[in-house]
């Protein structure tokens, strides 16, 4: 199917499905063999399945694609490795919204329209009254989990730049493989301490997590990107909560309350303001976007 500014953000509301349910499964991995050596499944079994399908090329890459995509690998283990440890000290739900804060705070810099920021708005209370973070008493928020989550919110932003400068730079998935190549080295030394708690179905939900969570959306987001703006994608991410709770209804049988399905619909309704902009007929300068 060919891509444009049209269907992108489908590539996106299909990579958000992914790595929720992704994470869902992840959520039964970590209490067993730690976040280090659950992220390092992860990326590893990803690494495999993108570099068995791209086979990247290792020749004719300017210093400046080297440094992108090696900064790049950085930030994607970095950011997996700083939320899973805030899940150690913090509610999921807490550790979603405050690591959330990245894309939106990107969104919100990257707005032009006041459409965009009513957008923003909205996709942030709505994040808020999903995770339930306003239920969750104060003596619960660990300082060292806000920290790894506000580090993984930050980390998601420069995902996203760095996502798109990749996929600019590197055809197909060649920057993506390559990045995963980056990531699982640099996890590695930590997430191989725990490898001796292994079990043949901890590395088969590590495979089945790596293809949901890392290789699925990855792969859509960073072709995504090559058509979106970086403030429309950031708030169509607004969605993962929503998408989160509802996997969590699923896999974990976790039931959703009254405030969290208003918030679900403020989501919708952000992401459905984004979507219709994109929809309009525009000019060509338009629809190029900022990014």
């Amino acid at each position: 199917m060919s891509v444009d500014r049209r269907s992108a953000p489908l590539l996106v509301l299909a990579g958000v499905v992914s790595v929720q349910f992704g994470g869902a499964f992840a959520a039964t991995l970590v209490p067993r063999i730690g976040a280090p050596g659950s992220v390092l499944l992860r990326l590893f079994f990803a690494m495999l399945i993108l570099c068995a399908v791209a086979r990247p090329s290792w020749r004719g890459r300017s210093r400046s694609d080297w440094r992108t995509v090696v900064v790049f690998g950085l930030v994607l283990a970095a950011m997996n490795t700083a939320f899973y440890a805030s899940l150690a000290h913090l509610p999921l739900g807490v550790a979603v919204t405050i690591e959330f804060l990245g894309p939106l705070g990107l969104a919100a810099v990257l707005s032009r329209r006041p459409r965009d920021i009513v957008a923003v708005a909205a996709a942030a209370v709505g994040v808020v009254l999903v995770s339930g973070v306003l239920q969750t008493s104060w003596d619960r928020l660990d300082l060292v989990g806000v920290g790894f989550a506000a580090l993984a919110g930050v980390l998601w932003a420069g995902y996203i730049v760095l996502s798109q400068r990749t996929g600019k730079a590197f055809g197909g998935l060649d920057g993506l493989a390559l990045a995963l190549i980056v990531s699982t080295v640099a996890v590695a030394p930590l997430g191989l301490t725990s490898v001796d708690r292994w079990t043949p179905r901890d590395v088969a939900l590590g495979l089945g997590i790596a293809v949901l969570s890392s290789v699925l959306p990855y792969s859509l987001e960073l072709v995504a990107l090559r058509h979106l703006a970086r403030r429309v994608f950031g708030v169509l991410l607004s969605l993962e909560p929503v998408v989160g709770a509802l996997a969590g209804l699923i896999v974990l049988d976790q039931v959703l309350a009254g405030a969290q399905v208003v918030g679900m619909a403020l989501v919708v309704v952000a992401s459905a303001i984004v979507l219709g902009a994109r929809m309009r007929p525009q000019s060509p300068d338009a629809a190029m976007g900022p990014g």
